[in-house]
């Protein structure tokens, strides 16, 4: 008997995330790579969340807390929202395509924009919705054009403030406008995995649209400035008739015990925050000073990576820096994302890189 799938499944492309940095280095017969290609903070974890997690170890026999009550109480009362508006999941990843199965059926449609995170278009795809993609304007999310696509059909808008890849964000009074378009049957899904990150002081807040009774899903994650992308933990905050009908779907033991500590013992830990925020706003400012001065165009960013072009192609630009060790994301065409890492990694991607420019 042949196995089959859905047109739907098989047509999806695949994410394809990066090599190990020990695989790079072993095809490559080389050492002391830095990778700068996943936009992770470089400072690594919290120290408090180091110690709650091997304190913990020695109960790995347990299942977790399914509810994840302490963490989604924690979160409730930062936030200053009932617990029932919190719902836990595996990286924010996992919330994006839990609400896309709670809510599309075949033939419904999701709206996002392009360029922007790709697991958008994949999950609605899987699921049998429509998706329906609006370019672009100024490397930002048309908040214009986006409203102009909603039609009855449309059931959720995935709209990433700041954005992945382009590290743009939306202001207050764009936001604005697009909320007073959207009608009551959808649901306005934000993305706001790099938000903490943003300094610019028109910097909308989702949660501001939700305390209007709007139905809003903020979608957050420990795995950028609190440092825990290996543990798989992100959360989500919205109505509770919309997290009640999400929790329907959930897995019950869908995030780890050890990453329920870890964020939680992270949210207690001001100083690592600033500590980080204050590294990204050095190293974005020695980037865009050493792209000026290679005559290498970028896009300003409010998260913690930048998008730049370089006047060759972007795949040859990656492939020459990896061989010097150096990883970061080629973008198609002559586009390139960079993390913004510690300062010496900054200072060699850098130098190579104005090798490879001068060269």
């Amino acid at each position: 008997m042949t196995i089959s799938a859905s047109e739907n499944i098989k047509s999806i492309t695949p994410y394809v995330p990066g090599k190990p940095i020990e695989e790079v280095e072993r095809e490559l017969g080389i050492t002391g790579s830095i990778k700068l290609a996943s936009n992770e903070n470089p400072l690594g974890p919290s120290p408090k969340a180091v110690a709650a997690v091997k304190k913990a170890l020695e109960g790995l026999n347990r299942y977790p807390d399914g509810s994840g009550f302490y963490l989604s109480q924690a979160l409730a009362k930062k936030y200053g929202v009932d617990l029932g508006q919190i719902i836990l999941g595996n990286g924010s990843n996992e919330l994006i395509e839990l609400v896309v199965r709670t809510f599309i059926e075949t033939g419904d449609e999701i709206i996002s924009a392009d360029p922007s995170f790709v697991v958008y278009k994949m999950i609605t795809q899987a699921a049998g919705g429509t998706n329906i993609i609006v370019p672009c304007k100024d490397m930002r999310h048309d908040l214009d054009a986006m409203a102009e696509r909603i039609t009855s059909k449309t059931k959720i808008v995935f709209i990433a403030n700041p954005n992945n890849p382009t590290g743009t964000m939306n202001t207050t009074a764009e936001m604005d406008r697009f909320m007073s378009r959207v009608p009551g049957h959808v649901i306005v899904a934000v993305d706001e995995a790099y938000f903490e990150y943003a300094t610019h002081a028109d910097y909308p807040d989702s949660l501001d649209y939700l305390k209007e009774g709007r139905n809003v899903l903020a979608l957050r994650t420990f795995s950028k400035i609190y440092g825990l992308a290996g543990l798989r933990i992100g959360y989500g905050i919205t109505k509770p008739e919309i997290s009640e009908l999400m929790n329907k779907v959930r897995q019950p033991f869908n995030t780890n015990s050890l990453g329920q500590i870890a964020a939680l013992a992270a949210l207690g830990d001001r100083k690592h925050v600033e500590k980080s925020i204050a590294l990204n706003n050095e190293g974005k400012q020695f980037l865009y000073q050493s792209f000026r001065q290679l005559g290498i165009s970028y896009i300003p960013t409010e998260t913690n990576f930048i998008m730049f072009e370089t006047a060759v192609d972007g795949k040859d630009v990656y492939t020459a820096l990896m061989k010097q060790g150096v990883i970061i994301r080629p973008m198609g065409s002559k586009r390139l994302r960079v993390t913004i890492g510690l300062p010496e990694e900054n200072k060699r991607f850098v130098a190579e890189l104005e090798k490879i420019v001068k060269g």
